[in-house]
């Protein structure tokens, strides 16, 4: 079974962009690692078990901008064997990166109660150049949020 095992772990590195930077680390604390790479290692431990769908929560979230491309690169790949879902507060990003984009509004009421609704979903072009509703319209515009 450990042929078989590495053989994921490379597999999964090698679909994750990072194979060439950490092969010869593999016994290493992932601390060690720049922030994008940690992250690509957390999407390769993510594909290792071939998922149909891949959650990403604000995959790029306080990286640099290259290693902000690398992800984004690697989201475009990735995309051609799984579905992706990613949650991010970055509007260029967000339509750069997907298809179809929801966009939801979220709080918490007068007695602390959370709330969220979808506001409305379609192709992110149709989202991102005529919004069928006035908030996701003041939200990508930067009128509010």
């Amino acid at each position: 079974m450990r042929g078989g095992l590495d053989d994921i772990v490379e597999e999964s590195l090698v679909k994750a962009a990072l194979w060439d930077e950490v092969k010869d680390k593999l016994r290493q604390s992932a601390f060690a690692l720049s922030g994008g790479q940690q992250q690509r290692l957390c999407i390769a431990r993510a594909i290792a078990v071939n998922p149909e769908v891949i959650l990403m929560d604000e995959p790029c979230s306080a990286l640099d901008p290259i290693a902000t491309l690398k992800i984004e690169d690697l989201m475009y790949e990735l995309a051609d064997e799984f579905t992706i879902v990613i949650v991010t507060h970055n509007m260029q990003q967000a339509a750069r990166v997907s298809d179809r984009t929801a966009f939801f509004t979220a709080g918490v009421d007068e007695n602390g109660d959370r709330f969220g609704s979808l506001v409305e979903y379609d192709e992110t072009a149709t989202i991102f150049s005529k919004p069928s509703d006035k908030r996701t319209e003041d939200y990508i515009s930067g009128r509010f949020g």
